[in-house]
């Protein structure tokens, strides 16, 4: 089992799908800050969000033989959060914005802290100012900066889990940037918002794997 963390989630699907259902609690534990990161970014509290992880965990274990590996897990499964999101929202299409042409190489809004305690300290204590910044901002363009600029997802990632074309992530990039930058500094450090604990991945990958084990 040495080494059994760091396969890749096709190589794991693969070991699960052939009955090693114990696997699955090291997707669980990988993919729990990305899921907690779109539900609070989508504007549910603690408590609905955990619910929302659960319901998609279990519904990516459960339609796991449908992933092709060739495509990206990580946007495969935050399309499942994601319409899980709009599902409990009601909100079933996504509006398209003109598409214009917008440069992807500008600085992001946030640059990395300096390795620095008293920086970190401050971003710790103003990560309620960010958090309530970006509630403030529409949805469609909340969840693009969340994608793109809390989680790391690329250009394409994004445009695949939100079924937009990329010309508009781009576009939806650069207005919510425009919406936050006078509230916030260019200094924050997206690591810091919505972190989920490891009290709570503890709780979360038990939580899952309870419901697993009876499928």
């Amino acid at each position: 089992m040495i080494g059994i963390g760091t396969l890749s989630e096709a190589a794991l699907i693969e070991r699960i799908l052939n009955g090693d259902k114990s696997l699955y609690e090291i997707i669980i534990r990988r993919f729990n800050p990305l899921l907690y990161k779109i539900g609070r970014s989508y504007n549910y509290n603690h408590e609905d969000t955990q619910d929302l992880m659960q319901d998609t965990f279990i519904d990516t274990y459960k339609n796991l033989s449908q992933f092709d590996s060739r495509a990206g897990f990580r946007t495969w499964i935050a399309r499942i959060m994601l319409n899980n999101c709009f599902r409990k929202k009601r909100k079933f299409s996504v509006i398209n914005e003109t598409a214009q042409e917008v440069q992807d190489s500008a600085l992001p809004m946030f640059t990395n802290p300096q390795n620095d305690i008293h920086k970190m300290a401050q971003n710790r204590e103003l990560g309620s100012i960010i958090e309530e910044a970006l509630a403030k901002i529409p949805s469609d363009y909340r969840i693009v900066f969340s994608l793109r600029e809390i989680n790391g997802m690329n250009v394409a990632e994004t445009a695949e889990a939100l079924n937009i074309s990329e010309a508009n992530v781009k576009v939806r990039l650069n207005r919510s940037k425009a919406m936050l930058r006078g509230e916030i500094e260019k200094s924050y450090s997206p690591s810091e918002l919505f972190e989920f604990n490891a009290v709570y991945c503890d709780a979360m990958t038990n939580r899952v794997m309870r419901i697993i084990d009876q499928l």
